[in-house]
């Protein structure tokens, strides 16, 4: 988790966009977030998460305001440059995937770096086997599952290291095996001191990954704290039409106005309150 005074590597400062056909989708969105930092951006469909994050390499250009990346304003680099820095995958894999092969896939950002040829040979080969995708190796990538393809975007990005990464709805299309792999790998990035921003409805990945969450409605921020704090306001979520963690729901039918007592967010702290541990067990429930 990042510390107090810690660079602020995105600055997103009072951003509008509007959209040709005139739909605005953001409308005064500010954020930081600093280095090191796991944050998620969450809300309903259509609150602006997506937009937002392509203004993060430059993909889009705000209407209104500034973002700026480890200080660089985005309106004066290309997505090319800033793409160095910012690795953004797409909740759609096959809006950026176009490679011959699976191995061309991942080396196709190595060889535009103009990395070495052993250093494209050695990534490639650590990210497909990271994303369990080597013995793909040589087919198409429209051959595999959209799971897989997904996978396969991730990998892309992370072969070429880039600083900040940013994934747009990670673990959709994922079964319970390969969640957990993308956990292992957002461990591993945190292990590596990257930064990492997350868009997505999973609340429960969020709880476990997760330093801070921004929560979105109708193309604005409407707040910003840690997930812990966040997750126990039913009239926020409520407002980005989100449900709380199935432990918060479950504890507050079981212990009613005696929820704020106990310190329930996950599973864990709800079997500590119904059997035991610091708060005595089922009871006078």
């Amino acid at each position: 988790m990042a510390g107090e005074g810690t660079e602020h590597v995105i600055r997103v400062e009072d951003v509008y966009y509007e959209y040709p056909d005139g739909v605005e989708a953001l409308r005064g969105v500010s954020m930081t977030v600093s280095s090191g930092e796991f944050v998620a951006i969450m809300g309903e469909n259509g609150a602006g998460k997506t937009t937002l994050i392509k203004h993060f390499n430059g993909v889009l250009k705000p209407t209104r305001g500034r973002v700026l990346i480890k200080g660089r304003d985005t309106r004066e680099h290309s997505v090319a440059g800033l793409s160095r820095i910012v690795g953004l995958v797409f909740q759609n894999p096959d809006h950026q995937l176009f490679g011959e092969t699976v191995y061309d896939e991942v080396a196709f950002a190595l060889r535009n770096f103009n990395f070495p040829m052993e250093v494209i040979e050695r990534r490639v080969e650590w990210a497909l086997k990271m994303m369990e995708l080597y013995r793909y190796k040589d087919r198409s990538p429209y051959s595999l599952s959209v799971g897989e393809r997904k996978r396969l975007a991730i990998a892309a990005v992370l072969a070429y290291d880039p600083e900040i990464i940013v994934l747009d709805e990670p673990t959709a299309g994922q079964d319970y095996v390969q969640k957990e792999k993308i956990s292992e790998i957002l461990n591993l990035l945190r292990t590596m001191g990257k930064t990492v921003v997350i868009v997505t409805h999973d609340i429960e990945f969020v709880m476990e990954h997760v330093d801070r969450v921004y929560l979105m409605s109708e193309g604005r921020i409407i707040a910003s704290a840690p997930p812990r704090e966040l997750f126990t306001q039913q009239a926020l979520l409520r407002r980005a039409h989100l449900l709380p963690p199935q432990p918060v729901r479950l504890a507050r039918v079981l212990f009613g106005e005696r929820f704020a007592e106990y310190d329930i967010y996950d599973l864990d702290g709800l079997l500590d309150a119904l059997f035991g541990g610091r708060h005595g067990g089922i009871e006078g429930i």
